[in-house]
């Protein structure tokens, strides 16, 4: 019987890491995931690209496995589209802040950057996208697309976004889409996991705390959980602070455009972005 392109993916990837079992954990629309064990002691997983997704997320995963484990999930190898990499069991960092642990969860994520950022001796892989390239779907969009009530936040989130690209700061390795559930509990600690792979200014890497944990808009669109925000980042990463609201209010714009290319809802958008807006005014 002729197999699927997924099970032949998943047949090769056992036997060129010697796995012993495989179990189906989720599809998602970017990746298939698989639990799998060695000789039935060591869980890992396997995380095979969909085709549409193939360039953005290997070039994600080639970031994760320059990371070598310090702050992010250990990439064990990458053949093709088929990553391997280690097994993480815990809860997520969304899951302790919708339970009532958000300023330790903030806290969490400030070790986790600082980790992401630390100076590494090996070069950055080729091939990072620039984070002036990851928001072109800002300065591209039809306003018209945006609620007639709305345009003026798209304007104004658009043009802090020109002013921050107009005074560019030095440029590292980004994760490009740390949020609470993108970091998970495991006995090395907090690890991310799912980077985008960027290029850019590190401020950026903690624009998407402030739209998160999913699900959780009455947390998130609270002034003064924004305002804790960006002193946290100032105190514990050194980021300047208006900055800090800048990419933060010009992320939720970008956000609210992808979702709107998508037919999506933009509510949790709209209901950040005034708050943010007044945030970065008053910084």
């Amino acid at each position: 019987m002729n197999q699927s392109p997924i099970e032949t993916a998943l047949n090769r990837a056992m036997i060129r890491w010697s796995l012993t079992k495989s179990t189906p954990i989720a599809e998602t629309p970017r990746s298939w995931i698989f639990r799998v064990e060695q000789n039935g002691r060591n869980f890992a997983v396997l995380k095979i690209l969909k085709p549409r997704v193939a360039v953005e997320e290997g070039r994600g995963a080639k970031l994760m496995s320059w990371y070598g484990g310090d702050g992010a999930a250990t990439i064990f190898d990458i053949h093709g589209d088929t990553i391997f990499m280690e097994w993480l069991d815990g809860g997520t960092l969304g899951d302790a802040a919708r339970n009532g642990h958000d300023d330790e969860a903030s806290i969490a994520i400030c070790t986790v950057v600082a980790n992401l950022h630390r100076p590494r001796t090996d070069a950055a892989p080729d091939g990072l996208l620039s984070v002036r390239e990851r928001f072109d779907a800002l300065f591209t969009t039809d306003i018209r697309i945006w609620p007639h009530t709305a345009r003026d936040l798209y304007a104004r989130a658009s043009g802090i976004a020109y002013k921050l690209f107009d005074k560019p700061t030095a440029a590292i390795p980004l994760h490009g889409d740390l949020h609470h559930d993108n970091i998970l509990s495991s006995d090395r600690g907090w690890l991310a996991i799912d980077p985008k792979g960027l290029l850019g200014d590190p401020t950026y890497d903690v624009a998407n705390v402030f739209l998160n944990p999913f699900g959780a808009t009455e947390l998130s669109a609270n002034p003064r959980r924004i305002n804790a925000l960006a002193d946290i980042f100032s105190a514990r990463l050194g980021f300047d602070r208006k900055r800090v609201l800048g990419f933060a209010a010009a992320h939720s714009g970008l956000s609210a455009c992808w979702n709107l290319a998508d037919s999506l809802p933009i509510t949790h958008e709209l209901a950040l972005l005034p708050l943010l807006l007044s945030a970065y005014d008053q910084a």
